[in-house]
C-alpha cells in the first residue's frame, strides 16, 4: 500500500511538472508573439509615416535625412597631437575617399596642416567611378594639390606614392643635396578621418602588418613610426588616428561618411539611410541597381523611395510574418551591397 502510495505521488508530481513547463512555455509563447506583434506593428506605423510624406524639391531637406554626429573623445586630443608632430615632418598625405573627396576631408586638418607640402591619396579608387576620379585629380591640380588614385587593399597605385612625394618635396631636397645631406630620409605624417584607410595604406606600402587596421572607424588611437625604402628613397611614415571635425552642420557630409562606412552604423538608422541612399539614386540611377533588383530608371524615377526599398526587399526573398517585406533587412543588405561596390563603381560627389 505503501508503494503504491509513493507511485501515485511520483506521478501526480510528474503531471505538475508537465503541466508548470507546458503553461511556462504558453507564456513564452505568447510573450514571443506579442513581441513580434509589437515588432510589426511598429514597422507598420512607420512605413504609414513614410509613405505619406511629401517629396521636397531640396534633397538635402528630405524627411529621410538625418543628423549624425560623432565625436570620441580621442579626437580632440589627436587634433593636439597632430598639430605639435608637424615640425617633426616634411610633408603630409592625406588620405581621403575616392567616392566621397568633399566629405571625407575634415576641414580642420587644412588650417593645421597650413603650408606644409601635402599629396592627396584618393583611396577606394576600384569602388569609384573612374571618370569622376580623374576629373578630381585635375580639379586638386588646378588647386596646386598633388593628388593620386590608389587602392590599398589591392595595391593598386601604391607605388606612385613615393614619386609623388618626391615631387612635392623636390625644393627641399635641392636644398639638402646643396648642404651635402645626400639620401636623407623623407617624413610624411599620415592623417585621414577614420575608416579611409592610413593603416592599410602603411601596412601595404612598408609590407608590414604593424598598423592595426579593421573594417570599422577608429581603430587606430595613437601615433607609430613606419620607415620604407624604395628606389634608393628612406621614407618615414607617421602614422596617426583618424579625426573627424566635432560635428555636422551639413547634413548630407554626415550621411555621405554613413553611406561609405566612415561613421559607425549603431549611431544612425539604417532605414532612414538607405532612403536616403535611394532617393541619391534616383537622380542618375545606377545601371547594375537597375539589373540587380529589376526595376527600370523610370520605375527609380516615378515610385516613392519606400516602395524602393520594399521592391528591393521582396526580390531578395527578406519577408516578416504576414508577407511583409522586411525593409530593415533590405536597408542593411543595399548599404552593405553600395559599400562593396556591387550596386557598381560610385561616386557620389563631383567637383
Amino acid at each position: 500500500m505503501a508503494n503504491t502510495n509513493k507511485k501515485n505521488s511520483g506521478n501526480i508530481k510528474g503531471k505538475r511538472e508537465r503541466y508548470s513547463n507546458k503553461q511556462n512555455q504558453n507564456k513564452s509563447k505568447n510573450k514571443n508573439n506579442k513581441r513580434n506583434y509589437d515588432v510589426k506593428a511598429q514597422r507598420m506605423e512607420s512605413k504609414r509615416i513614410r509613405r505619406e510624406r511629401k517629396p521636397v524639391e531640396d534633397n538635402s531637406k528630405s524627411e529621410n535625412s538625418q543628423y549624425i554626429q560623432w565625436f570620441p573623445g580621442h579626437m580632440t586630443k589627436t587634433k593636439r597631437k597632430i598639430q605639435s608632430d608637424l615640425k617633426l615632418v616634411d610633408a603630409v598625405a592625406e588620405i581621403i575617399d575616392a567616392r566621397i573627396p568633399v566629405s571625407s576631408r575634415n576641414p580642420d586638418l587644412t588650417e593645421l596642416i597650413g603650408n606644409k607640402p601635402r599629396v592627396i591619396l584618393m583611396n577606394k579608387c576600384d569602388l569609384a567611378d573612374p571618370s569622376s576620379t580623374k576629373k578630381w585629380k585635375e580639379y586638386f591640380k588646378s588647386c596646386g594639390i598633388r593628388a593620386i588614385e590608389l587602392d590599398c587593399k589591392s595595391g593598386v597605385g601604391i607605388n606612385n606614392f613615393v614619386s609623388a612625394t618626391k615631387d612635392v618635396l623636390s625644393d627641399k631636397i635641392a636644398v639638402w643635396q646643396s648642404k651635402g645631406m645626400v639620401n636623407r630620409s623623407l617624413r610624411v605624417m599620415i592623417v585621414g578621418i577614420p575608416n579611409v584607410g592610413k593603416s592599410t595604406f602603411i601596412n601595404r606600402i612598408s609590407k608590414t602588418s604593424k598598423a592595426k587596421t579593421e573594417d570599422r572607424p577608429g581603430v587606430t588611437r595613437g601615433n607609430q613610426w613606419f620607415t620604407l625604402s624604395s628606389g634608393g628613397v628612406n621614407i618615414d611614415l607617421l602614422d596617426t588616428p583618424g579625426v573627424l571635425w566635432p560635428r555636422f552642420d551639413d547634413r548630407v557630409t554626415g550621411e555621405m561618411l554613413a553611406f561609405t562606412g566612415a561613421v559607425k552604423d549603431d549611431v544612425t538608422d539604417s532605414e532612414m539611410l538607405a532612403l536616403r541612399l535611394i532617393e541619391y539614386f534616383k537622380e542618375s540611377p545606377p545601371k547594375i541597381f537597375c539589373e540587380r533588383f529589376d526595376l527600370t530608371p523610370e520605375n527609380i524615377s516615378s515610385m516613392p523611395p519606400l516602395e524602393i526599398l520594399e521592391s528591393v526587399a521582396k526580390k531578395r526573398g527578406m519577408l516578416i510574418s504576414g508577407g511583409e517585406p522586411d525593409t530593415l533587412r533590405a536597408s542593411v543588405m543595399l548599404l552593405d551591397e553600395f559599400r562593396s561596390a556591387k550596386l557598381g563603381r560610385l561616386t557620389l560627389e563631383l567637383p
